[in-house]
């Protein structure tokens, strides 16, 4: 049996309401919120948090593929599936691929994905898509997007999803653009977009595949498809036939926003999280034509239900307060030069380092068994020399052991919480903070392990891990 072994998803904390929005540009709007993305947060740092979410409590070393999907990477020409790959652990030797510059690609990651499993290439693959696209302000595009990310792990052995076929259709159809110098996207006309566009060609790719295998539309238990808006959503639901009722996942759209590349895998995730054995789900992407998959459940479901996926992460948020801050987080305002002088970052000691920077690898001592970060040549508990094994810190948490906070630092999000934690097992760790709301941070709050975006210097985006309050 060939299909989804596993599924995870990462919603950012933050939620930023529609009604801000509209105050800020004194116009009514609709209710509702969006996802934001912290200012620490972009498409590579919430894909590891999807695959980790994805691969919660399994071997890590059974990957053997890893197809990521976004429309906003953080690098013109560099891969970002081998940093996604690096900070989750994964082997390294493994393909990496990026898949980007459509809203389809989601679905084009589950697809090769699939196929390099069916070909025997891989035994198991992973495919996982996020976005963080910042839309213009005072826009219609602004009142939609959201951010966040989903993955997939897929195989032929312990299938809680089976594929049972899948149709594609390609098309030249301009709707939603940006060139390399668009600081934000482009659309044409909406009544042209939706009728020559989405509400046509995904009720055509859910038809083709129903009929290569010879179904109907009432055989569908849930369908989970992508569409830019509720009203659209709606559109196309009824163009397949579908009872909005039963039929049609909530699309998730007034409560965490488009998310672009992400949000049909994220809303297939969350009818994975409700799906019974012997459900039939429908799922299909839209970008330059239509992709559409029809996977039936197993019993293999019931073993893979504790993942914090859809659910749990729209449970744990935290509003922003207005606006301003959005646009703070979001670089929309060019703000005061730094008075500190500008950072500058060593390739040579990031890769020298990288064991212990991306998957966050420390040391414990073979002599005493005491864990250390960063790593070092003499144990400093029982002095022994070179005498120390790898342990992996960035699945650990802890509880905070001090703390402080500057209001001056080289920081969007101040006051920066510069905290010691003491890790559960064993070990020390220092750390900014993240997500969270000084007014609760206090000594042995429990906290987790984050990767995030540390600054930029020498014109790199450095990422490293963060600690951040235990999401629930």
């Amino acid at each position: 049996m060939l299909g989804i072994v596993s599924y995870g998803a990462y919603i950012p904390i933050y939620r930023l309401s529609r009604e801000a929005i509209g105050a800020m540009w004194s116009k009514a709007v609709a209710k509702g919120e969006k996802a934001v993305a912290n200012a620490d947060e972009d498409s590579v740092t919430m894909a590891v948090e999807a695959v980790l979410d994805c691969l919660h409590d399994m071997d890590r070393h059974m990957v053997d593929g890893l197809y990521f999907a976004t429309d906003s990477p953080p690098y013109v020409e560099k891969q970002s599936a081998s940093i996604v790959r690096a900070a989750a652990d994964l082997r390294q030797d493994i393909l990496t691929f990026d898949i980007s510059h459509s809203l389809r690609g989601g679905g084009s990651a589950l697809k090769a994905a699939l196929d390099s499993v069916k070909a025997g290439s891989a035994r198991r693959a992973m495919a996982v898509a996020a976005d963080r696209r910042i839309p213009a302000p005072n826009s219609d595009f602004e009142l939609q997007f959201g951010d966040g990310a989903a993955a997939f792990l897929v195989g032929d052995t312990d299938v809680a999803a089976v594929l049972e076929g899948s149709y594609h259709i390609s098309s030249e159809f301009v709707d939603i653009w940006r060139k390399p110098q668009d600081t934000y996207m482009q659309s044409w006309e909406e009544r042209f977009v939706r009728d020559e566009g989405y509400t046509k060609m995904v009720p055509q790719a859910a038809k083709g595949l129903l009929n290569k295998l010879q179904l109907t539309p009432k055989d569908i238990t849930k369908a989970a498809f992508y569409g830019p808006d509720s009203r659209s959503h709606a559109s196309i639901g009824a163009a397949m036939g579908l009872d909005p009722k039963i039929q049609i996942q909530p699309p998730l759209l007034d409560s965490m926003g488009n998310t672009g590349t992400a949000l049909a895998p994220m809303i297939l995730v969350s009818a994975l999280e409700e799906a019974r054995p012997g459900d039939r789900i429908l799922f299909a992407t839209y970008g330059d034509g239509a992709d559409a998959f029809l996977f039936k459940v197993t019993e293999q479901i019931e073993k893979v239900r504790d993942r914090r996926g859809i659910k749990r992460h729209l449970a744990s948020k935290m509003l922003l307060p207005n606006y301003g801050k959005y646009a703070e987080m979001r670089g929309l305002m060019e703000g005061e030069e730094g008075r500190r002088p500008a950072r500058r970052s060593s390739l040579p000691v990031i890769w020298r380092e990288r064991q212990h920077l991306f998957p966050l690898y420390g040391q414990k001592c073979r002599s005493c068994g005491n864990i250390q970060y960063p790593k070092q040549r003499i144990c400093i508990y029982c002095q022994a020399k070179d005498n120390f094994e790898l342990i992996r810190l960035s699945d650990k948490t802890g509880k905070v052991f001090t703390f402080s906070m500057d209001q001056r630092a080289m920081e969007i999000v101040l006051p920066k919480v510069f905290t010691v934690v003491n890790l559960d097992g064993g070990g020390r760790f220092y750390s900014v903070m993240t997500d969270r709301d000084t007014s609760k941070v206090t000594v042995d709050m429990p906290v987790e392990m984050t990767f995030r975006i540390q600054l930029e210097g020498s014109g790199l985006y450095n990422y490293f891990w963060r600690v951040r309050p235990i999401r629930c």
